[in-house]
């Protein structure tokens, strides 16, 4: 059975998709932490998606998953969108959930230069609680918000700063026509960091994806509707 790789978003971490790896039972399921990210916090992230991208194909490599299907959240789905880009071949099929095809986020509840400002005069774990509450409809009073906060907590000054650099320089638009992989776009219709104006470019601008949008739901829909998210998913994942 191929396996199944998730890459987190921003401030996120493998640990977020543990409610994915035990629905997925049967499937070997592989959940990356970005350098800067997570368990790998204690690494510099890096200044690209594109070197996102280059590392977490060399990384599946070096533990050698060469084809697999890719899942990405957030800014996780703008590295995934580098990924096929890079090595279509290896990509059996693909999920975009909660992002888009642009790194300046239009809609998002704030600007990326704003978050950079705010992270410099507030701090990491301020900005770590503040930006994690925001995935979820119910906000701090969300069951799963604090584990998520937690896990932003471990980022540092530097990642925070090099990661909102990189998503601000990238766009793949001009990429979505070209990608011939089977895909599924997933949005969660309250999330506040992707409008559907973008969720509705992914979905038209790429030959033949489907779409699934879970009502509810802002950022984080695989945590506040696991349920419904992995049913969505592992439909996907089995067809």
């Amino acid at each position: 059975m191929t396996p199944i790789v998730f890459v987190h978003g921003f401030l996120g971490g493998s640990r977020q998709w543990m409610g994915q790896t035990e629905a997925l039972g049967g499937f070997n399921v592989i959940a990356l932490d970005l350098p800067g990210f997570g368990k790998n916090a204690h690494l510099d992230a890096l200044d690209s998606i594109a070197r996102f991208a280059e590392w977490a194909l060399g990384e599946l490599s070096a533990r050698g998953i060469e084809q697999f299907t890719l899942i990405g959240h957030s800014m996780g789905g703008m590295v995934v969108q580098e990924m096929i880009a890079r090595a279509p071949q290896r990509i059996a099929s693909l999920v975009l959930y909660g992002t888009g095809s642009i790194g300046v986020l239009p809609g998002r509840f704030e600007t990326i230069g704003t978050s950079k400002r705010r992270v410099s005069t507030d701090g990491t774990v301020a900005t770590a609680r503040r930006i994690s509450a925001t995935w979820f409809l119910e906000r701090e009073k969300a069951p799963a918000y604090e584990d998520c906060a937690v896990i932003a907590e471990k980022c540092s000054l530097q990642s925070m700063l090099t990661g909102l650099d990189a998503m601000e320089g990238w766009s793949g638009s001009d990429s979505l026509s070209n990608i011939e992989t089977k895909t599924l776009v997933i949005w969660g219709d309250q999330d506040r960091t992707y409008p559907w104006s973008q969720t509705q470019q992914l979905w038209q601008s790429i030959p033949d994806a489907n779409l699934a949008v879970i009502p509810g739901c802002a950022h984080a829909a695989h945590l506040e509707k696991p349920g419904l998210f992995n049913m969505i998913l592992r439909d996907f994942s089995a067809a």
